[in-house]
């Protein structure tokens, strides 16, 4: 039975580690060579017309600065460009991550359904020992009978809270 608690702790963790995972990386994105290229020459000529700030040297300045408001253009067209083709990715991923924790619960809800996950002494679940006991009180060692509802309800908060305070070390770029 202990086994069987970690191994669907685990299992619920990773499916929501993942799915820490997929957020960050739609998040995050990814930014092609031509964008960073791209980047560079904005700045070097926004650089180069901030030199040149003599009245003698306007026009030249001017220049640069509208080759540069062009650039930032052309590279806003390309951000959206990719933002749109990799949010129909993300949208893929995330149905497809949708449908495997669908099957994996109702897998594991019918692998459980009538054995009991684990057994806690009544003390530690006091003030909610009948949310978590549907199945009751084990008769020889008097402790509380948890179930895979429960169970699955428990272990998906804790292991999306585990995600949220701890995400940043197991989820660097």
């Amino acid at each position: 039975m202990p086994l069987a608690a970690s191994f669907v702790f685990l299992l619920v963790s990773a499916l929501q580690l993942l799915d820490s995972y997929l957020d960050l990386a739609r998040k995050n994105g990814s930014h092609s060579d031509e964008q960073i290229k791209l980047r560079l020459e904005i700045k070097q000529l926004l650089k180069e017309a901030n030199q040149l700030s003599t009245p003698s040297t306007f026009a030249q300045a001017a220049k640069l600065k509208r080759l540069a408001a062009a650039k930032e253009k052309e590279l806003a067209k390309i951000q959206e460009q990719d933002i749109k083709g990799k949010q129909s990715l993300y949208d893929k991923y995330r149905k497809f991550l949708l449908v495997t924790k669908v099957l994996i619960y109702a897998m594991l809800i019918l692998c459980f359904w009538r054995t009991p996950v684990t057994t806690v002494p009544r003390h530690l679940l006091q003030p909610f020992g009948k949310m978590f006991s549907w199945r009751g009180i084990d008769a020889a060692t008097g402790h509380v009978v948890v179930g895979i509802l429960p169970w699955l309800f428990l272990t998906s908060r804790v292991s999306k809270f585990l995600c949220q305070k701890f995400g940043f070390v197991l989820l660097r770029p």
